[in-house]
């Protein structure tokens, strides 16, 4: 999507909010290197919350370096900016933006960490939707987990969380032998992290806070945003690629204008892009 969206700009400037480690670009930069015509000057301005101590941004700071390498390699001319911020309190005059440039904003997994209405009056998430809209991207691509155990009453999620993460770890019981180091890492320090806090704890120290695709639909359409088509065509090689090379029991749908990525018939991912609304 993004890369249709700018496939005859000449100067691209990508808001990532969340970016970690950045995994996410290097193979898209590649293609932007292969792109007919040459590619464009690419701006990336890496957004995360601050780390603790006397540096905030140095991870930021060493994604950027790393994506650096990888444009150099690719031949595509690259500048790149750390920010380290809470997302839903960036501002515009932070972000430098150039009304010559192709302005494009991703998120991925990123929105359920926001405060939700249960946080108080002051909805994070739909602050943050608001302001993403505010910026008039030519895009904004919103990866989500999908999940019902956000609900703010302990029994209610408690009992989805037993449901979502016992797909999950099915999913690995399935797909990783049991010895595996990355599939122990993952167990541990990912899933079991996310179990442990959603079970565990209340108030601000609940750092997750899912909800379905369909109430991340809303907030979206509410915020001013157009939810835009799945590609037929990649659709098609999407499923292709998902049957051909993947356990039987992943699924690859759409509903509506979602991509739904899950595991036997419980969905784990919604995939979603978005224009500005103007009417």
């Amino acid at each position: 999507m993004i890369l249709k969206t700018i496939e005859n700009a000449t100067r691209v400037h990508i808001l990532d909010f969340g970016i970690y480690f950045g995994f996410q670009w290097p193979v898209f930069l590649k293609m932007l290197g292969a792109r007919p015509g040459g590619p464009p000057k690419l701006r990336i301005t890496g957004i995360d919350v601050p780390q603790p101590g006397f540096r905030p941004s140095e991870r930021i700071e060493e994604t950027g370096q790393r994506l650096s390498e990888y444009a150099k390699r690719f031949g595509v001319p690259f500048e790149y900016q750390a920010l380290a911020s809470k997302l839903d309190e960036v501002k515009p005059e932070d972000l430098h933006l150039d009304e010559e440039e192709t302005l494009v904003v991703n998120c991925v997994f990123r929105l359920s960490s926001l405060g939700d209405e249960t946080m108080g009056v002051d909805c994070a998430r739909d602050k943050f939707l608001n302001n993403v809209r505010k910026l008039n991207p030519a895009l904004f691509v919103n990866v989500c987990s999908n999940g019902s155990y956000g609900a703010p009453f302990f029994v209610t999620r408690f009992r989805e969380a037993l449901y979502h993460f016992s797909a999950l770890f099915d999913m690995l019981e399935m797909t990783v032998p049991r010895e595996h180091d990355q599939r122990l890492l993952v167990e541990r320090d990912l899933y079991g992290k996310f179990a442990i806090n959603v079970v565990s704890c209340e108030g601000t120290e609940r750092v997750e806070r899912p909800e379905t695709y369909k109430q991340t639909l809303v907030r979206c359409m509410r915020a001013g945003f157009e939810q835009l088509g799945i590609d037929p065509e990649f659709l098609k090689k999407a499923k292709c690629a998902v049957k051909t090379y993947y356990h039987k029991d992943f699924s690859l749908d759409e509903d509506g204008r979602w991509l739904l990525m899950g595991w036997r018939g419980r969905i784990f991912i919604g995939l979603s892009a978005w224009k500005p609304r103007y009417s």
